[in-house]
């Protein structure tokens, strides 16, 4: 029996901690109204009126009964009519101030929350986005926060209004007469049963919902991203079949709240109508006896009416609550997870720094203690260019993507002209690195837009430079909106070789002085505009220090030092020519491509 007492204490202890949840979140939530408290205020005004006007209307009907038609007073039963009528109209009008300004409202927060989650995403450390699919966080921007929007624009404020109505609907039944009041108020033990029951199912089910929606996207997302992969292993069959389950997933938890919904109205419905029989019988016999007025019943009947369809407002209200609860939870979760790698409080901002890099016995893992890089020391000075080639997975990229502070270092540290590089500030480190990746992202827009990557102040005649400067302007100039043309959806009318180009003048433009990152920028390109590419790495090259990860060997004999990486550890350096006479890793890699070719 103990052992019984302690499930039910713990369910308890559980559904408050619940409770103070939803609350904390709610109060989050009311965070954005702060700014539009003006217009917040004035709506919750106008639903003052409105309840004022809807609890008027009854109250003059009884008295048009009671005064007027009993009595046969056709005048003052007219006026009481065109009264009732202006009634009727002013709560048109007030309800269409209110309404216009809550949607005005929603729409300006749902701008504001869209805004910082878009910014905090933009934010957040690269290891972030190993860990969320893209599908997961385009739910957050878009379905999460048009769920709360629902709940601002037609939830919050409708809530007040609900509870406007219900409080001065009790006061007026109570003073009209109390013996019927609590006639009706006894059948609201059945409808606070029924919605504890609904409340308890439609809170689960939303919150399945809402993953299985993040699923879909995801799916979504991934299959029209890698469309020419599925195209190609002829996968179009079995993507169908598995989002066709994902799809049903969330059409049968969706059926659920639908099923909880179609059942809890229509009870309702029905103890509103128990309500108003029991009013009737009980009703009809004190006005039959003389000791209630027929204007009280017909009033008192028409409250009922008002008085449940609140009721049934807040249970359908509850549920959009809940489901913005449930993605409150989800998109305050996104925003409270702060990023791992910060500029720190006293940041150092450079305004030019010479390009002297230093590696000492640095430490790095994606993952805890699974070390990609393992006790890497180097020196570059200025000027000088460095190589890392090695087998996948030896850790090459990863040398770039830590010297950005895409990921910080478990231990040892890294310094550009002898500052830790986690001693800048994150935008001033990454202003004097010029970045080529083998897998160049061009963005939806023109050439002349991907090179100067939206920066107005960059002209054309500096994207023409750099353009000619890298050798990109030979095949731009053949184009026939030339830096104009638009370009495709991560540039699919390009070639690898063309895209490459475009990057190599992306990062000249911006004009790193100092300091050029080239990762694999010179593979899987095609022959004949590899000479392009040689020569433009030659030109970028010039002055800077450099930094080149590659695949190709030939394309590294002149650099100043070739490190050899393997699985994580640097086993050979030197030479082009020193390296080769060696004998070592780097010949036989060398040997083995000048085999192939």
């Amino acid at each position: 029996m103990a052992r019984s007492n302690f499930k039910i204490e713990n369910i308890y202890d559980k559904d408050e901690v619940k409770k103070q949840a939803d609350i904390r979140i709610l109060l989050q939530l009311f965070k954005y109204i702060k700014p539009y408290k003006f217009i917040f205020a004035i709506t919750i005004f106008m639903l003052l009126i409105t309840a004022g006007l809807e609890t008027a209307g009854p109250f003059i009907l009884k008295i048009a009964i009671d005064k007027y038609l009993t009595p046969k007073n056709y005048n003052g039963f007219l006026y009481m009519v065109l009264l009732l009528g202006l009634t009727i109209f002013s709560q048109f009008g007030v309800r269409y101030v209110q309404q216009y300004l809550t949607e005005y409202m929603g729409e300006k927060i749902m701008f504001d929350l869209r805004m910082e989650i878009f910014s905090h995403i933009h934010k957040m450390e690269m290891s972030f986005f190993d860990k969320n699919r893209v599908g997961r966080l385009m739910t957050r921007v878009t379905t999460d926060v048009q769920t709360l929007n629902e709940m601002l624009s037609s939830g919050v404020v409708a809530l007040f209004g609900d509870i406007f109505m219900i409080a001065a609907i009790v006061v007026i039944m109570l003073n009209l007469n109390l013996i019927l009041s609590l006639v009706t108020f006894s059948v609201l033990v059945f409808l606070a049963v029924a919605t504890a029951v609904f409340r308890q199912k439609v809170r689960r089910y939303f919150s399945i919902i809402r993953e299985k929606i993040s699923a879909i996207n995801s799916y979504l997302q991934e299959s029209i991203t890698g469309i020419i992969t599925i195209k190609f292993l002829n996968r179009q069959k079995r993507n169908n079949k598995e989002f066709e389950n994902l799809n049903n997933d969330y059409l049968i938890e969706y059926i659920k709240t639908v099923f909880s919904y179609a059942v809890f109205f229509p009870i309702v419905t029905l103890i509103e109508t128990l309500a108003i029989a029991l009013i009737i019988w009980f009703g009809g016999g004190q006005v039959i006896k003389s000791i209630l007025t027929l204007g009280t019943l017909v009033a008192f009947i028409q409250y009922i009416q008002k008085f449940f369809h609140p009721i049934s407002d807040l249970s359908e209200k509850f549920g959009i609550l809940q489901e913005a609860i449930a993605a409150s939870e989800r998109i305050f979760g996104l925003l409270g997870t702060k990023s791992a790698i910060v500029s720190p409080i006293n940041a150092k901002s450079v305004m030019e720094i010479k390009g002297d890099i230093s590696f000492n016995n640095v430490w790095f893992a994606y993952n805890e203690h699974d070390y990609v890089l393992k006790d890497i020391s180097f020196k570059v000075k200025q000027g000088e260019s460095i190589a890392f080639v090695g087998a996948t997975g030896s850790g090459k990229t990863s040398i770039i993507n830590i010297l950005n502070r895409f990921y910080d270092i478990e231990k040892g540290s890294i310094y550009i002209d002898g500052i830790d590089i986690r001693e800048f500030d994150l935008q001033n480190l990454r202003r004097h690195v010029g970045v080529v990746q083998q897998d160049v992202f061009l963005f939806s827009g023109s050439i002349m837009d991907n090179i100067r990557l939206g920066n107005k102040e960059i002209t054309l005649e500096q994207v023409k430079e750099a353009a000619q400067f890298v050798n990109a302007d030979k095949f731009i100039d053949k184009l026939p909106d030339k830096y104009y043309q638009e370009v495709k959806e991560r540039g699919q009318t390009l070639s690898v070789g063309q895209k490459q180009l475009i990057a190599f003048a992306r990062a000249i433009v911006f004009n790193p002085k100092v300091l050029l990152v080239l990762d694999e920028a010179t593979s899987s390109v095609d022959t004949e505009i590899e000479g392009l590419i040689q020569d433009a790495l030659k030109k970028v090259m010039h002055g800077r220090t450099s930094i080149i990860i590659a695949h190709r060997l030939s394309t590294i004999k002149n650099v100043d030092k070739i490190i050899v990486l393997s699985k994580g550890k640097i086993i050979e350096s030197g030479t082009h020519k020193n390296l080769l006479k060696s004998k070592g890793v780097y010949y036989k890699l060398y040997k083995y491509q000048y085999q192939l070719q």
